[in-house]
């Protein structure tokens, strides 16, 4: 098993920065990868951005390239989830995901594990 607990978020003016934090724990795999999901109310899960641990390779939705920067702490296990220039379209609950890196990184069903979700509200 593999527990992730996220951090951050909150409340931020449009244009303003936040950043999410996901630490995982446990039964970790050797070579996995990391990924930011959100929600928004009435809307459908959708991907915000994915690494990976063994190239450092990254992946974004084009509607957060440029303004979000996914990155990580390998000895830490931890991923970073930078967001600026924030709109308030960007509000929602930012989950985020860990699974084996193989296969996709863009479907929410292909990750194993998901961190408790925080909420992220940009107002106009």
């Amino acid at each position: 098993q593999v527990q992730l607990v996220q951090s951050g978020g909150g409340l931020v003016q449009a244009g303003g920065s936040l950043r999410l934090s996901c630490a995982a724990s446990g039964r970790t795999f050797s070579r996995y990868a990391m990924g930011w999901f959100r929600q928004a109310p009435g809307k459908e899960r959708e991907f915000v951005a994915a690494i990976t641990w063994s190239g450092g390779s990254t992946y974004y939705a084009d509607s957060v390239k440029g303004r979000f920067t996914i990155s990580r702490k390998t000895a830490r296990n931890t991923v970073y989830l930078q967001m600026n220039s924030l709109k308030p379209e960007d509000t929602a609950v930012y989950y985020c995901a860990y699974k084996e890196a193989s296969g996709s990184y863009y479907y929410g069903r292909a990750y194993d594990y998901w961190g408790q979700g925080t909420q992220v509200t940009v107002s106009s």
